[in-house]
């Protein structure tokens, strides 16, 4: 493991964590950076693998509220209830991404023109809901109906395809189904938890045998800053939603977007 090696992991593991969470898309970040900075990894798995930073930043800003909730789970039917739909929003994904996980890395992880098209896309549509005059009818995101739980989960199948932006996908969705601003953030940060959870431990063991000591180093290095970084965006990110809504990420996108297919134009 060569000093560029670490560095182009400690920048690439910045940036999962700077963009997990907000509505840009880590995925497509990182295959895009990867792409231009010539990075390479055996299956695809450094970008899947270093999310686990990202899982304990959440979990770290959400002890208090995690360690709560499973205290209370066996008396609190509030608490069951909000488990049990944090579970049914997962499934979508779970399956999708069980049977098509081939398909998703050896095809769509490998285009960069997709990617930059879907930034594009999402960029558009997220000044477009950020304009809307939407009427929220649900702020708890404990009390959701199961419907609207479900429906999340479905938009956030969406995220396969890298660009779209899992934490964007869920967001929108929940916000066209009747949320406020606030509370689809916050149920995007729990539904992260087993999604992410989950993708990780499916690509651990999908790509067992071609991951070496050098990978696993290279992987600790950015899923330590991706840690760090996620953990400052998960504390601010929900207060800035509420007050400025989605611009400032839209336009980020656009940018990328334009950029990285300038990029592709003049680099290949």
């Amino acid at each position: 493991m060569d000093q560029q090696t670490i560095i182009e992991a400690l920048i690439l593991g910045t940036v999962e964590g700077l963009t997990e969470f907000i509505p840009v898309s880590s995925t497509g970040h990182l295959l895009l950076l990867g792409h231009f900075i010539g990075f390479d990894n055996p299956g695809k798995t450094f970008e899947v693998l270093i999310q686990l930073g990202s899982i304990l930043a959440i979990l770290s800003v959400y002890f208090a509220r995690l360690w709560h909730l499973a205290v209370s789970l066996p008396s609190d039917p509030r608490s069951r209830y909000f488990v049990a739909g944090i579970l049914l929003a997962f499934m979508p994904a779970a399956v999708i991404g069980f049977f098509a996980h081939g398909f998703i890395k050896a095809v769509l992880f490998e285009s960069p023109a997709l990617i930059c098209s879907t930034l594009l896309v999402g960029g558009v549509i997220l000044l477009w809901v950020d304009r809307l005059d939407l009427k929220p009818r649900y702020h708890d995101v404990t009390q959701y109906p199961m419907r609207l739980y479900f429906g999340i989960g479905l938009c956030q199948t969406l995220a396969m395809v890298p660009g779209v932006s899992r934490s964007g996908s869920t967001i929108v969705g929940a916000l066209l189904m009747g949320t406020d601003k606030r509370s689809a953030a916050e149920f995007s940060f729990f539904l992260a938890m087993p999604t992410m959870a989950g993708a990780f431990a499916l690509d651990l063991f999908k790509n067992r045998d071609l991951l070496s000591m050098d990978d696993m180093a290279i992987i600790a290095v950015g899923f330590v800053t991706a840690f760090i970084a996620g953990v400052v965006v998960v504390r601010w990110l929900l207060n800035y939603v509420a007050r400025h809504g989605f611009k400032l990420f839209a336009w980020w996108r656009i940018i990328v977007g334009l950029a990285g297919f300038a990029g592709l134009y003049l680099l290949g």
